[in-house]
């Protein structure tokens, strides 16, 4: 794979320039330079260019100085991140040193990040879900916050384009509330995980269970091929970085597919200070950016700017853009800049052991388990009175124990020693996922006066799950249960630990889409009221958070966005 150009033009001027290389930023990037656009990638922080830059993406457990575990002085660097258990030796170069990089919490918030190119979509959990219009609805039919402005139709067509260039794995199931997409095979269920599924069947006529629906090659199409990647081979050590660019992630697909056009360039350690705006066109003419090394201030300017540096950054930037026309942020009219931040909460269920099957195994690591789709508050019939909208299961699965099992269990000699190769019994998990509710004072805001090491304004976060959020992880956590003792499972035990919001990796929400600009930041086709020319389709732009993944989202909101902005720049609309 070649590597991305990183020359930067000498006029510093650009047809289009997008903030960010994550999920949202690979696609603007993508879409724009194919549409003939010349594109700067600007990126906060270093270079990671595919395959050359994993370096712990062959290595084995015993191969790492501390068998996988951080160290004491990485601990403190990773202090927040490893709060829930992401940052591991083999993976902590794909996150931010928390020290480097501090955040203020007026109440807990688990930011975690990945300040390089490819960003999060190096590390993500790769579940791929369509939303439905019942997510699309949800808040004009509850009275909350503020309708959607579009709908599923608006977006179908965009979730087929940007699902073929990914490759998603999964089986169609025909449900309304859970549209089917363009599916690649799907990771088949081990044997265990084929009798719940069957014993739910039995037992509950609407709780399906199904293969995760994940950005993995099963079976790569040409289009995959071309840009050079390749089948998953199972090895389930995706987040150090895959080398056979078998699951989905920015650096191996959309930004090689940019550079090919020879309209891409990306610039890292690019630290966006704010955009630049114009008060005589009412258009932003280009971006401010801090070199995060030498701490240089330099201006890029284009036509067309995309902010797609993930939801608290793209806020971050826009509060931080301040001029006579917005005093409180770009396009903060409506004064919701910062406000209504969701995510997922999940790290809730129940566990348990299985008896039988002791003659069947299964073969590698597969990087999926099972998925369970919403069946709660569908409709009235499963309506549940003590909470609004609704929950998933998934990344849940069924295994067997391994040699592990001999760690704390004494015994020395050959005899111990051949029992550590022997399989132990079957145990399945059952993790819920549900959704946030968007708050008007979940918010986040900028220190008056504290700055990061580059001069942006520290953000100080202020955000909780509230009641509604708490009275469904009981049900989450009593349906596990329930679930696992009807399927014949024994030694179960329920789990639930919240965290704080940012935990599900998805915040969301902070520069909303709506109908009026009195109340929302963005249009319907994400870009911000009053500024036609920039567009913001990262996390911030949600209006509602769903309870299944919004990823797949983000990037057919992407590609939706970038298609309306090439054609009105093409009639001078912009």
């Amino acid at each position: 794979m070649a590597n991305l150009n990183t020359t930067v033009n000498k006029t510093h001027r650009y047809d289009a320039i997008v903030i960010g290389s994550g999920m949202s930023g690979g696609w603007a990037a993508k879409e724009l330079c194919e549409k003939g656009l010349k594109t700067l990638v600007l990126e906060k922080g270093r270079m990671v260019n595919h395959v050359e830059d994993y370096p712990t993406m062959m290595k084995d457990h015993w191969e790492f100085e501390h068998r996988g575990a951080l160290s004491h002085d990485d601990q403190q660097k990773y202090h927040i991140q490893t709060r829930i258990g992401f940052v591991g030796e083999g993976t902590k170069h794909f996150f931010t040193n928390d020290l480097e990089d501090p955040y203020i919490e007026t109440k807990r918030f688990d930011w975690i990040r990945g300040n390089h190119t490819g960003g999060r979509s190096l590390t993500w959990g790769k579940h791929c879900y369509r939303w439905s219009d019942l997510d699309f609805t949800a808040n004009a039919c509850e009275g909350i916050a503020v309708d959607w402005p579009i709908r599923y139709k608006d977006i179908a067509p965009w979730y087929s384009y940007v699902e073929k260039f990914v490759g998603i794995s999964g089986e169609k199931l025909g449900l309304d509330h859970l549209p089917d997409g363009v599916f690649l095979p799907p990771i088949p269920l081990n044997c265990l995980e084929t009798h719940f599924k069957q014993a739910m069947v039995k037992k509950y006529g609407n709780r399906h269970v199904t293969p995760g629906r994940v950005a993995h090659l099963t079976d790569p199409q040409p289009w995959h091929l071309e840009l050079g990647r390749g089948q998953c081979q199972n090895r389930n050590r995706c987040s150090r970085g895959c080398p056979y660019g078998a699951y989905f992630s920015s650096n191996a697909a959309t930004l090689p597919a940019a550079n090919r056009t020879g309209n891409f360039a990306i610039r890292p350690h690019s630290v966006v200070h704010s955009l630049i705006y114009d008060e005589k066109t009412n258009r932003a003419t280009g971006v401010r950016v801090v070199d995060s090394e030498t701490k240089e201030m330099t201006e890029f300017y284009a036509n067309l700017i995309f902010c797609c540096a993930s939801s608290m950054a793209t806020t971050q930037i826009l509060l931080n853009s301040t001029s006579t026309r917005y005093p409180n942020g770009l396009g903060n009219d409506s004064g919701e800049l910062g406000h209504n931040i969701m995510d997922h909460h999940y790290h809730v269920g129940a566990m348990g052991s299985y008896d039988g099957f002791e003659d069947q195994y299964y073969k590698g690591r597969k990087p999926a388990g099972l998925f369970i789709p919403r069946y709660v508050n569908l409709d009235e019939q499963s309506k549940n009175p003590n909470f609004l909208r609704g929950y998933d299961y998934q990344g849940a699965g069924a295994g067997r124990g391994n040699w592990g099992s001999g760690v704390n269990t004494p015994g020395v000699g050959a005899a111990f020693k051949e029992s550590l190769f022997k399989p132990g019994g079957w145990g399945m998990g059952l993790m819920g996922f549900g959704e946030v509710l968007p708050y008007h004072d979940n918010k986040v805001t900028l220190h008056p006066t504290q700055k990061d090491q580059w001069g942006l304004p520290t953000l100080v976060f202020d955000a909780e799950f509230k009641q509604n959020e708490l009275a469904m992880r009981k049900q989450i956590m009593a349906d596990a249960a329930e679930m696992l003792e009807a399927s014949g499972f024994r030694n179960i035990s329920t789990f639930d630990y919240s965290g704080g919001i940012g935990v599900g990796v998805h915040e969301m929400g902070t520069a909303r889409m709506g109908r009026d600009p009195k109340t929302s930041v963005l249009n319907g086709n994400n870009q911000v009221h009053g500024v036609p020319n920039v567009f913001v389709t990262d996390g911030s732009c949600m209006t509602s958070s769903s309870c299944v993944n919004p990823s797949i989202t983000y990037m057919a909101l992407t590609a939706r966005a970038v298609d309306f902005a090439t054609k009105a720049l093409n009639k001078t609309d912009l």
